[in-house]
């Protein structure tokens, strides 16, 4: 038999809060915002599964909604296996509904803390700027993250279309965050190419890069990822159905493993792409073929990239060696 992936210690990084929320939660916002449920598949391009995730982010309306959203997020987290979730989110898009934007984030900061706690795992924020909108906009989350560093927030990210909005731009907001000890862990390397994950390194000094699989094209670009123990937070199906690469079969996991790059497993968005964290561990198993040793190398990286603390980290790797040694 087969060891269960469920009872691997392991972090989920790359999830965005909206898009993990539950197909049923959608549903039943949808009936009582008294309009259809937004269609969360069929999308041909990536504007259009933005203007998905806008949908769905819309029928969030009240603070109980948001709380509703972060609980269950942590709760999917932690019947996953997860040890530690560090959901990315952008306080703004609830800025004057449901209070300023200190007071959203709190809000999920404080939700989450609850949600953790009484699941007996860890939570941590990654607050999320979006590449476009305003640079400004990106300095003034920095600040707001940075105020928040040590009590909930833990990473500073950079999301959307990266083909479009190139990095270097949002070289001071980055700056702000990791003066205030924050990860740098913005998207790059899934829309564009390696030059992306260059300007993440180099302009935003990232030590995970959200995606980042193109970095396969470039091989000095590999070498130096290994040799700085850069994390690539990698979401296998979120790329195929992105059209990143073709199929599952053909992803470029393995060989990134195979060159030494440390990497992450994650559900992305798993309201708009399927699979949850554990799922997407089970679908590298069965589709990839990974074996129990690059499965529990997936999950150290997690937990070793992660904002938890350190003796989470250090009690989570040690039941990894536990996992990975017991009888199967």
């Amino acid at each position: 038999m087969p060891r269960d992936l469920r009872q691997l210690p392991k972090a989920h990084l790359h999830l965005h809060l909206e898009g993990a929320m539950r197909p049923s939660t959608l549903a039943e916002l949808a009936a009582e915002a008294g309009v259809a449920t937004p269609p969360v598949r069929g999308y041909t391009s990536f504007g259009e599964f933005g203007m998905q995730y806008r949908a769905a982010s819309a029928l969030i309306e009240t603070e109980e909604h948001l709380r509703r959203v972060v609980r269950e997020v942590v709760d999917d987290a932690a019947d996953d296996g997860a040890v530690w979730v560090e959901p990315h989110f952008y306080p703004p898009r609830y800025a004057g509904q449901l209070g300023a934007v200190e007071e959203v984030l709190e809000i999920v900061i404080d939700e989450g803390e609850r949600a953790a706690a009484a699941r007996g795992i860890g939570c941590g924020w990654i607050v999320s700027a979006l590449r476009d909108f305003e640079v400004d906009q990106a300095v003034d989350l920095a600040r707001l993250a940075a105020k928040y560093a040590g009590s909930g927030v833990v990473a500073f990210g950079l999301a959307a279309d990266e083909a479009l909005f190139p990095p270097e731009p949002f070289a001071e907001a980055f700056a702000i965050a990791r003066d205030a000890g924050l990860i740098s862990a913005p998207h790059a390397g899934e829309l564009a190419g390696p030059a992306s994950v260059y300007g993440a390194l180099d302009a935003l000094g990232a030590r995970r890069i959200c995606h980042g699989v193109r970095a396969l094209e470039d091989p000095a670009l590999v070498e130096r990822l290994v040799a700085d123990e850069v994390v690539l937070d990698v979401c296998p199906t979120s790329n195929v159905m992105l059209a990143v690469v073709p199929s599952i079969e053909e992803h470029p996991l393995v060989q990134l493993l195979e060159a030494g790059v440390r990497c992450s497993l994650n559900g992305d968005d798993p309201l708009l792409f399927g699979p949850g964290l554990l799922a997407e561990y089970e679908l590298v198993r069965d589709t990839m073929g990974l074996s129990d040793e690059q499965l529990a190398q997936l999950a150290r990286s997690s937990l070793v990239g992660s904002g938890a603390p350190h003796e989470l980290v250090a009690d989570a790797a040690d039941q990894v060696e536990d996992w990975l040694t017991a009888t199967a």
